[in-house]
């Protein structure tokens, strides 16, 4: 489940740092290479590999939940990022310059953001209540599963 997590925040953990923060001025957006099906595909198939070679899965894992990052923030409407580099090398530019006001303000005035992010405070919740109620918090953070 941890895997799944962390695969869940692959793609802002990549792209956040990279387009917002050391290559502002030349990528000036969050969503770059970790949003793109290219991303995804190499994660895949790479972990397809593991899979057959080694019997490991926990690349596997790790992809779906980049791929539901995907969904949720429905790159589909941006598809020169998500199809990467097949319309051209160069990305979307954003104005950055209020990025983390923006993110508070799409947050609470824009339903295609806020409801996405909803579902998924949700499932945060409903998943922190059952650990709770089984008393398996510390076994979660130890071993990343649920029993």
């Amino acid at each position: 489940v941890r895997l799944l997590m962390f695969g869940a925040l692959l793609s802002d953990i990549v792209d956040k740092p990279l387009g917002l923060l050391l290559f502002r001025e030349t990528l000036a957006s969050g969503r770059i290479f970790g949003h793109t099906l290219l991303f995804l595909v190499l994660i895949v198939v790479t972990g397809f590999y593991l899979y057959r070679r080694h019997k490991k899965t926990w690349l596997l894992i790790l992809s779906f939940g980049t791929f539901m990052h995907l969904i949720l923030d429905q790159m589909w409407q941006t598809p020169q990022t998500l199809l990467w580099p097949l319309f051209g090398f160069a990305f979307l530019r954003e104005d950055t310059t209020n990025w983390i006001p923006n993110i508070f303000h799409a947050l609470v005035a824009k339903p295609e953001v806020y409801l996405p992010e909803l579902m998924g405070a949700a499932i945060i919740i409903w998943f922190a209540w059952i650990l709770l109620q089984r008393k398996k918090v510390y076994y979660f953070i130890k071993w990343g599963q649920v029993q």
